[in-house]
């Protein structure tokens, strides 16, 4: 029986392609081979947002080819795609597959016939990631993303749903919908169309919300100017359906910077946003991904971004320091910020997140969250994610194991943590 092995790199729509990929040739005979076994069939899913993914990929493909010297070696992802010759001369690597929608055709020549329209599940999780849209046409000046997946598509709706209702068949709790450029789900299908007859998120979401089972459906990041009325319309009709928390990406909080980044609105445009979002819906969960450092960045800009994220009252911060990426605008820039300046700014950027996260934390004492419990903290209690997107732990003796999803009171703070008790059912 032929073995197999995946390697995957990078962000969720790379994990589900990867499980894609896995689940078509698994169903024609191959089988997953153990840690110390030696595979036929190697598939490393790389990633190029930074370049030290270019680097981290390169290893996994040359240690592959070290511990499986007879295997055949497949590489795709975004690394793939951005330099295929390059991918092509590393050890063992026999195939470059440099546009993901050439999948299905791809398993077609290891005897699928009938490719997947989806996957049932990613293993080894307590929440399925389910991909519903790919590319991205925006041009920030420090991103590769849409070099390398420029095609924009989405998934057929009646395919999601179809996808979603085996995830909760098989007992998923959270479905997370991710995509390249989540927000532009449907661009493709409306263009030519009267307005009234487009395809928006906010109608599949909608569709999936009203499937029967005990599962909820949470948003991946998104861009402020995809938050629309509808989205935030559904979840305010569907609060125990729909986590109330949104990843809106900022980026920066000065003007200045955002212009550079050729960012698509201002930091006012994306606070009335995030205040919209508050107002219609009780006490959500903000999180966002800001770039310290950005060529130019002045003393005055980084207080601005300060500023932004202490008005959005985010709850988490993804914070990351610039790192040129080879072929971008922003690698060409010349006016390059210190990396010991960097480094203090993420700092002060680090504890703002801090205040901003207990604030909102205590905000949430007393109130009823669902719960996804997910495993065990170092003291024995049990640990899960909130609807809010907050870590919560529940005493020890809560019966419950991996994936289920509880009601739970939140009684305190802990640290990075809330702290809560089951309700009675």
């Amino acid at each position: 029986m032929a073995k197999l092995k995946t390697v995957t790199l990078g962000c969720k729509v790379n994990q589900y392609e990867t499980q894609y990929v896995r689940e078509g040739l698994l169903g024609v005979g191959y089988q997953d081979a153990n840690k110390d076994e030696d595979a036929d069939l190697c598939i490393v899913n790389t990633c190029t947002v930074t370049n030290e993914g270019d680097a981290k990929s390169r290893q996994i493909i040359r240690r592959l080819h070290r511990e499986n010297p007879t295997a055949r070696i497949v590489v795709m992802g975004c690394y793939a795609t951005r330099a295929p010759s390059e991918v092509g001369e590393l050890p063992g690597v026999e195939e470059v597959v440099t546009d993901k929608r050439e999948l299905p055709d791809w398993l077609g020549r290891f005897g699928v016939l009938d490719a997947p329209t989806g996957i049932s599940g990613l293993s080894q999780r307590s929440r399925a990631y389910v991909k519903i849209q790919d590319g991205c046409l925006l041009r920030c000046s420090y991103c590769i993303i849409p070099y390398v997946r420029p095609q924009m598509y989405s998934r057929p709706p009646e395919h999601v749903v179809d996808e979603v209702r085996r995830m909760i068949d098989r007992g998923y709790r959270e479905v997370v919908l991710t995509g390249v450029h989540l927000g532009h789900f449907g661009v493709d299908f409306n263009r030519g169309k009267p307005k009234s007859e487009w395809v928006r998120l906010a109608n599949l979401v909608r569709e999936l919300v009203e499937l029967d089972g005990d599962f909820r459906i949470r948003l991946s990041s998104i861009e402020a100017t995809e938050v629309t009325r509808e989205l935030i319309q559904v979840m305010a009709d569907y609060p125990d359906r729909v986590s109330p928390h949104l990843h809106i990406c900022l980026q920066s909080g000065s003007d200045s910077v955002l212009r550079r980044m050729k960012r698509r609105w201002g930091t006012q445009r994306f606070l009335d946003r995030c205040d919209f979002v508050k107002e219609h819906l009780d006490r959500p969960a903000l999180t966002t991904d800001v770039i310290v450092g950005f060529p130019g960045e002045t003393d005055e800009d980084f207080e601005q971004t300060l500023e932004t994220c202490r008005n959005a009252g985010f709850s988490k911060i993804h914070m990351f320091p610039f790192s040129a990426r080879k072929g971008t605008p922003a690698a060409e820039m010349t006016d390059t910020i210190p990396k010991k300046v960097k480094t203090e700014r993420g700092k002060r950027l680090a504890e703002l997140e801090t205040e901003l996260r207990d604030d909102y934390h205590n905000s949430l004492v007393g109130m009823d969250l669902q719960v996804l419990v997910e495993g065990h903290s170092d003291e024995g209690r049990v640990t899960g994610t909130s609807c809010r997107y907050a870590t919560v732990e529940l005493p020890a003796f809560t019966r419950s194991k991996s994936g289920d999803l509880l009601s739970a009171r939140i009684s305190g703070i802990h640290e990075d943590r809330l702290l809560g008790l089951v309700n009675a059912t």
